[in-house]
């Protein structure tokens, strides 16, 4: 079994702690459904917020479906003029038999935009 790393993004509406867990909660899940995953295939999960986004931590959303025991962490963004607004990353790091290749990485509503390469 390999450790891989799959990254995703999503854009939240608004400073809002809802948004925010409500985002948040988006993504993980569709990270997770997309590849196939589970929490026990999960080894840590890193978040980050932009600087815009301060009602709640990101990570919680996670705690709040099931991560229970996955350590997770969260960070800011650099805040670098002319980036995209409240956009909450995340780069999890996974046990998977998938090829690097076969990861799919998920850019949801307006963050799409970060990698229309891979966008789904």
């Amino acid at each position: 079994m390999a450790v891989r790393a799959v990254r995703g993004a999503i854009q939240v509406d608004a400073n809002e702690r809802d948004a925010i867990l409500e985002s948040t909660a988006e993504l993980v899940t569709a990270v997770m459904s997309r590849n196939d995953l589970t929490t026990d295939d999960v080894i840590s999960v890193l978040f980050t917020a932009t600087p815009d986004l301060t009602a709640e931590f990101p990570a919680l959303a996670a705690r709040k479906i099931g991560f229970h025991a996955v350590p997770l962490m969260c960070a800011s963004e650099i805040a670098v003029p002319g980036a995209m607004p409240r956009v909450v990353r995340l780069m999890a790091h996974v046990e998977t038999d998938r090829p690097r290749a076969e990861l799919q990485h998920v850019y949801l509503r307006g963050a799409a935009a970060l990698r229309l390469d891979i966008a789904q």
